[in-house]
């Protein structure tokens, strides 16, 4: 990045505060939540959100990229610091559940601008499906598993699992999803 200049910490900082209370806000509030509600949880003013965001499509942009990568990053780290490659996961599988419950709601403002969702789409798998890969060759090597199910297959029949968990109060698909990771189990 010649002649550019970093950017101020306090900078980045209020800009992963407005990523972070965006998210929650989506998840508690749709996509529709007002500005002032995620500007008040990320402890910044209005004039900040607008600033860093112009639109709420640019941030709806910005947060679900905020969440891609705070999922791939998890995988590698659950994998180092997992008691087993099984453990490492089964934890990955409950943050990548935690992105689909935002993601769905993204998903729905986005598809109006078919072109940017498809590159987000794109952006999506290729940041998750080498993670979920990783995670369920580490279990396999390690014996915990014996299923030949792939990263995409699972992480399709997780996202099924999870259609339809943001309007129904009754459908619990963190325990249908916890299933499915058990399945995978080599049987002793």
């Amino acid at each position: 990045m010649a002649g550019q200049t970093p950017r101020r910490a306090d900078v980045r900082r209020n800009e992963q505060a407005l990523l972070d209370a965006a998210a929650a806000a989506f998840v508690a509030a749709g996509v529709e939540a007002p500005v002032r509600d995620i500007a008040a949880r990320a402890g910044v003013g209005v004039g900040t959100v607008y600033r860093h965001f112009p639109t709420r499509a640019d941030l709806v942009v910005a947060v679900y990229r905020h969440q891609v990568e705070a999922c791939a990053e998890a995988g590698p780290e659950l994998l180092a610091a997992g008691a087993t490659p099984f453990a490492a996961l089964a934890g990955w599988i409950n943050h990548f559940v935690d992105f689909l419950v935002t993601k769905h709601g993204l998903a729905a403002v986005l598809r109006s601008d078919s072109t940017g969702f498809d590159a987000l789409h794109a952006y999506f798998l290729d940041r998750l499906v080498p993670v979920c890969g990783q995670l369920l060759d580490a279990a396999r090597a390690s014996g915990e598993i014996h299923s030949e199910v792939g990263p995409v297959a699972l992480m399709r029949g997780v996202g099924n699992l999870c259609i339809g968990a943001d309007s129904d109060p009754d459908y619990d698909a963190r325990r249908l999803v916890e299933l499915l990771v058990a399945g995978l189990r080599q049987q002793r």
